[in-house]
């Protein structure tokens, strides 16, 4: 198979894996983090989150842009039984998607990727069918989600800060995928890129206990060719998210949340660190 239209089919999988990303974890946040569905949903997604970095690292190391374009998910909303149906189906249809490509493979990386995602595909739709037994005729019967207690205002700029950071975590994860041959640059982009994730959730999980379900939408990418241009783009982005929630911490409505300030005191320290660490890699 040439170059190119190998990385092609492997972005469309990029599409695949980060549409089911976005579905088991928006869903796992509706539900709860503490609750046994809502915990293994999210558990799940990370598990996808590590195919999409498998995709990713080979689209990179192949000299291809990755597409951070997530696909469509189909479910059927009705209810909990549905929705975990659907699921199901989805993780069904990737078993044999995954094993054809595999075999169309001449890499042997690539194709045991691609083996690997097949089985571990399997291994989702196990776990799907196994919490869809166990529910009970109510809760197969219900959705997930609660009544809304937030003020509009403040739930639109929860939201956009669920955009910045999931954008700004995407950027990084374009950063360690196309930049893996720096050296050990590429791993310490990568470990933003997860704090990103985690500073997303904090946003992201406030806006699902509200009973609305967290957008994630990525936004504009930097497709800087250099890694100079990178970092730099990384630094200003970091230090204008920091003065942003270093405001939003002391907003009137903000601070009748105590959660939610103690997530943005720890995410302006994070920052302020982060930052620290990029002006570091931009001086070597």
């Amino acid at each position: 198979m040439e170059k190119q239209a190998l990385i092609d089919k492997l972005n469309r999988d990029l599409a695949d894996e980060h549409a089911a990303i976005i579905r088991y974890l928006v869903h796992g946040y509706m539900e709860g983090e503490d609750t046994p569905l809502g915990a293994s949903l999210i558990s799940i997604s990370r598990e996808e989150m590590w195919h999409f970095h498998w995709l990713g690292m080979i689209i990179g190391k192949l000299g291809g842009e990755p597409n951070f374009t997530p696909a469509l998910y189909p479910y059927d909303p009705t209810n909990r039984a549905t929705i975990l149906r659907s699921y199901i189906e989805y993780e069904e249809r990737l078993i044999p998607h995954y094993n054809g490509e595999a075999e169309k493979t001449d890499d042997p990386h690539i194709r045991r990727a691609l083996e690997r995602e097949a089985w571990e595909s399997a291994i989702h739709a196990r776990k799907f069918r196994r919490k869809l037994d166990k529910l009970s005729s109510e809760e197969a019967a219900g959705l997930p989600g609660g009544e809304t207690r937030l003020p509009g205002e403040l739930l639109d700029r929860l939201q956009a800060e669920v955009t910045s950071k999931y954008t700004e975590m995407l950027q990084h994860l374009r950063t360690s995928w196309l930049f893996q041959k720096d050296g050990t640059m590429g791993w310490k982009i990568m470990d933003q890129a997860m704090e990103k994730m985690k500073q997303l959730a904090h946003f992201a999980e406030d806006i699902a206990e509200d009973g609305i379900a967290p957008k994630l939408k990525p936004g504009e990418i930097d497709r800087s060719n250099a890694i100079g241009q990178a970092l730099k783009k990384a630094l200003e982005d970091v230090r204008t998210a920091r003065e942003r929630h270093l405001k939003l911490r002391e907003d009137s409505e903000v601070r009748k949340h105590s959660g939610l300030v103690i997530n943005l005191d720890l995410t302006v320290q994070q920052e302020e660190y982060q930052g620290a660490e990029i002006e570091g890699w931009l001086q070597k």
